[in-house]
């Protein structure tokens, strides 16, 4: 393999200029280009970074360069048609969660990057998260089955609002940000998911007619265990109760503390999507007089990375992907099942029918 990896970044919103910032940083990669259709965000990203060229499509950046890798943090429904003409330029690609709008284009980037021996990596941050990762650990340790209740709603404003109505031309919230929380579950429970449903509703005229910006899932696993997410975007969302992380299993449960207090900007800041500060732990052991034999522990998350170090692992992940030949197989699998789930509970929210897996 080369000294480095020459990658460029194709899209330059909150994600991808991130992802830029990672690859500048990291001594592996050389950051070639940057490629987004509005010359203010990537002037801007492209003076941050000490002037990397800038191109305004996808086809003179790839000819340009000639890059080794490229990211693609682009909107969903253009993530299988750039991922593809990536693979067969000879490129891998690390792209930003969900795969796709839909599963036949989500496995063909999959068995692209098989079919032309390339590093395909997906965008789920929380994978590399070292506070989710005892999250996860220790819901493994609380007996089965497994009752997860999660969600995440974002009250919306200004460019942020702007960003989420142009996701939702392809997808809704609890697809785009179901992907993650979904994973978590599959990883916690380590069992097959059997069914999914879901509810939803359309709280503003500002988005396609055909789309919702509210919704709930409810997924079954052959274990017995059953998950709940939620997701609202929105400038009428409510605050109180945005993030709750909760897990409960026969021997006691684990939540996420303080995720509330963990940014002072509101739901829509994206540190506060992954924080953590605190877990707390509840153990269910009783006496011979039913009272507890333990007390609740508090773990101590608050030195854990930010939203930009946690892009910085991300990326550590995908060069080390590249330069070590590591095997993606279960990465791949894992995100087309999570992305699956997701998109039967929309089906079952148009459909108003309980979809089975």
């Amino acid at each position: 393999m080369k000294t480095k990896v020459k990658i460029i970044v194709i899209g330059c919103g909150n994600m991808g200029s991130s992802h830029a910032r990672a690859y500048h940083k990291l001594a592996g990669y050389d950051l070639a280009g940057l490629v987004d259709m509005d010359p203010e965000i990537r002037n801007k990203l492209s003076e941050e970074l000490g002037g990397i060229d800038q191109f305004d499509d996808f086809e003179t950046a790839m000819m340009a360069t000639k890059p080794d890798a490229v990211a693609v943090c682009t909107y969903p429904g253009t993530h299988a048609e750039l991922t593809l003409k990536a693979l067969e330029s000879g490129a891998h690609v690390f792209c930003e969660k969900p795969l796709a709008p839909n599963i036949e284009d989500a496995q063909s980037m999959v068995d692209a990057a098989k079919k032309y021996g390339k590093k395909l990596v997906i965008g789920y941050i929380l994978r590399v998260h070292p506070s989710w990762e005892k999250f996860i650990e220790i819901a493994r340790g609380l007996g089965k089955p497994l009752v997860m209740r999660m969600n995440l709603n974002q009250q919306s404003s200004g460019k942020t609002w702007h960003t989420l109505r142009r996701i939702m031309e392809s997808m809704s919230p609890i697809v785009d940000c179901g992907v993650h929380y979904v994973d978590i579950m599959c990883q916690m429970t380590r069992s097959k998911p059997i069914s999914v449903s879901a509810i939803g509703a359309r709280l503003t005229n500002e988005i396609d007619s055909d789309m919702y910006n509210y919704g709930q899932l409810q997924v079954r696993f052959e274990d017995g265990s059953v998950g709940w997410y939620e997701a609202g975007w929105g400038p009428m969302m409510s605050e109180v109760a945005f993030f709750v992380k909760d897990v409960i299993g026969p021997k006691g449960c684990v939540n996420i503390m303080d995720a509330e207090q963990g940014s002072e900007k509101g739901s829509d800041d994206v540190d506060s999507h992954t924080k953590t500060n605190r877990l707390k732990v509840h153990y269910s052991e009783k006496d011979d007089r039913d009272e507890f034999t333990r007390p609740d522990e508090i773990i101590n998350m608050e030195d854990e990375p930010d939203h930009q170090e946690l892009c910085d692992l991300e990326q550590e992940f995908f060069l080390n992907a590249i330069s070590k030949d590591v095997d993606l197989s279960d990465h791949l699998e894992d995100a087309v099942n999570s992305l699956r789930i997701v998109l039967a509970a929309d089906e079952s929210y148009r459909t108003g029918k309980t979809i089975d897996l």
